[in-house]
């Protein structure tokens, strides 16, 4: 039984509230289970200095945990002057993984930035990160679209993301903190809606696992991003 009660195959309940902040051409509040993540989408109207005059242009995030997002406060990364190596592990994930479903081409000379800020964690931060901040970056490019500052959708795809993991010896879908923290392997599983892998994250943090058990994963992880499109189109009325 996992602590939470879940079937073997359960996403923890999922909610997207999108429009959440003012300012923001693109914003939502995920919560998966215990995990909320804000999520802002920002428009700039020129491209990172390496894309100048190429035509392209740039998605890009940064993620962040509250102090308070845990049981016991964390400083602000602020405060010590620099970024630890997950956080910048965990949004260049995140940028990688939303540039999967973008034609930059299409985006033409600007940068979006994705704003990712944890505001309490209960494991599958990052996960959480990469499908709200692609909603919020939908709503951004419904923006340009309106405006007419872009001819064409350069949105490609959905892409979400969703936690695998071995735990009890039995494979799990959407670890929460209580199993990702006892888990004998740990995956990360970054799909578009067409059910294409962006990137997978697996280690072992005992035992090492099988290809049967990977394949396992998979099959988990191809049930949750479905249901998490799912939730996406749900937020944006599609």
């Amino acid at each position: 039984m996992r602590p939470s009660g879940r079937k073997l195959s359960d996403l923890r309940a999922v909610s997207i509230e999108t429009g959440v902040t003012k300012h923001a051409e693109g914003s939502c509040l995920i919560r998966m289970g215990d995990t909320h993540v804000l999520c802002t989408a920002s428009i700039e109207d020129k491209p990172p200095p390496f894309l100048k005059n190429t035509g392209q242009g740039w998605v890009t995030a940064e993620y962040g945990m509250l102090p308070r997002a845990t049981n016991t406060r964390t400083r602000r990364e602020a405060a010590s002057g620099k970024q630890s190596g997950r956080t910048q592990e965990i949004q260049r994930l995140i940028g990688r993984s939303l540039r999967a479903g973008v034609d930059r081409n299409a985006l033409g000379e600007r940068q979006i930035v994705i704003d990712c800020d944890v505001i309490q964690a209960d494991g599958g931060t990052r996960c959480a990160a990469i499908t709200g901040g692609w909603v919020a970056l939908r709503l951004a490019v419904n923006k340009l679209l309106k405006a007419g500052a872009i001819v064409s959708d350069p949105i490609l795809d959905h892409v979400c993301a969703v936690s695998c993991g071995i735990y009890a010896g039995q494979p799990v879908l959407d670890l929460d903190y209580l199993e990702d923290s006892a888990a004998g392997t740990d995956g990360n599983f970054v799909m578009t809606g067409a059910g294409r892998l962006v990137e997978v994250q697996m280690s072992a943090e005992g035992a090492a696992f099988s290809q049967e058990e990977l394949l396992h994963l998979l099959d988990l992880a191809r049930a949750g991003n479905a249901a998490l499109v799912a939730a996406q189109k749900a937020a944006l009325s599609l």
